[in-house]
């Protein structure tokens, strides 16, 4: 079952590379972690050195490679990059950003480079809530039409959406919208409090679990799979769900995994990825961090392969190497499965090793 990555050794190989290709974008969103502004950076990685990285990257095997950004189509290389992995035998996605930049030629262009599948981030289910959200007004509008092109165009469609108390009570809102879209996934981000994002947009721990159960609701009637971003913890709460739904029915087997609905040629990993492990976040200058929330750098591609880096740097090493987990996470029996976020708990700690601190779970160790 490799394809959902679960025979891949997550010391060896990550699950997903993400490569911020740029932080250029014309949106001003209230969260972005990466302070996205309108110019380019002149310190990018190159062209050639894209190539290269990419290269690299196939080393790993085939993990999944997602463009992202910014808005990856600020790069007028993009194209090529995206059919230079593709021809690498890479899975290969992009997250870009729902602007008058994205236009349909624009999407027919990802198609013929052969991606196997569209990111568009939806934050309302209308342009009050979302366009708020991105910092621009007409910005609900771009991103609906830019959905219908890709329903139109026939390619695999994800949509991400990022949680914050703005649009808390609106979730159930959005996932019936996306409904009648065609699509495969809808990722749902948690705010990690980096960036432009902050702390008193996010929600409270009590929230976290409301929402995880709205997610698990919907999971059984949605046509569509559904994932948490930056928020390990709601497998615990599907599991947990789960089981208690099964011995209720009598079943003698128990859910022990989030079922896929509608794989596309992605598939997704059941395991416990988390940051540094089994995920792996290239920045635009050639940074290596473990996620794109937890902005500490491994090293850099420019002097050193990724390979290398997330095998054998310190941080990635110990990020996976979970018996070093303080608190409630480090004697929660949900933990190789979970192990909270790291970026989060940096984040409001400053100790990527510390418990989740938006988790209400209390392990049954921790009571002892």
């Amino acid at each position: 079952m490799s394809k959902e990555g679960q025979s891949v050794d997550f010391s060896l190989s990550p699950f997903i590379v993400i490569w911020e290709v740029t932080q250029a974008c014309d949106l001003a969103c209230i969260h972005c972690r990466a302070e996205a502004r309108p110019w380019r950076n002149p310190g990018e990685l190159t062209t050639k050195e894209g190539y290269r990285l990419i290269d690299e990257i196939k080393r790993f095997g085939s993990p999944l490679l997602v463009f992202t950004g910014g808005d990856p189509v600020k790069r007028k290389d993009i194209y090529d990059l995206m059919g230079y992995s593709v021809a690498r035998g890479l899975r290969t996605t992009i997250t870009p950003s729902a602007t008058p930049l994205l236009t349909r030629e624009a999407i027919q262009k990802f198609k013929e480079s052969g991606v196997s599948r569209i990111a568009i981030s939806l934050d309302g289910s209308c342009p009050e809530i979302h366009d708020s959200f991105r910092g621009v007004n007409g910005s609900f509008g771009w991103t609906m039409r830019v959905i219908e092109d890709c329903v139109q165009e026939e390619i695999p469609l994800q949509i991400n959406t990022t949680v914050t108390r703005h649009n808390f009570d609106d979730l159930t809102n959005i996932a019936y919208l996306i409904e009648k879209f065609n699509i495969v996934l809808w990722s749902v981000f948690f705010l990690v409090p980096t960036g432009r994002g902050k702390k008193r947009d996010g929600i409270s721990p009590e929230e976290y679990e409301a929402a995880f159960n709205i997610m698990y609701d919907l999971s059984k009637i949605m046509p569509y799979d559904i994932k948490s971003t930056e928020a390990p913890h709601y497998r615990r709460l599907f599991i947990q769900r789960s089981l208690f739904e099964s011995r209720n029915a009598g079943q003698s087997n128990t859910t022990d995994r989030i079922k896929i609905k509608s794989p596309d040629a992605i598939g997704r990993a059941f395991g416990g990825i988390n940051d540094g492990k089994g995920f792996v976040f290239i920045s635009h200058t050639g940074e290596v961090f473990p996620s794109g929330f937890l902005p500490i750098s491994a090293g850099n591609v420019r002097q050193k392969s990724i390979v290398d880096i997330y095998r054998n740097s310190p941080l990635f090493k110990e990020l996976r190497d979970y018996t070093r987990l303080k608190g409630k996470c480090g004697v929660c029996e949900f933990k190789q499965i979970c192990g909270g976020s790291r970026a989060r708990a940096f984040a409001i700690t400053g100790d990527y090793m510390e418990s989740e601190p938006y988790c209400v779970y209390i392990p049954k160790g921790y009571k002892q």
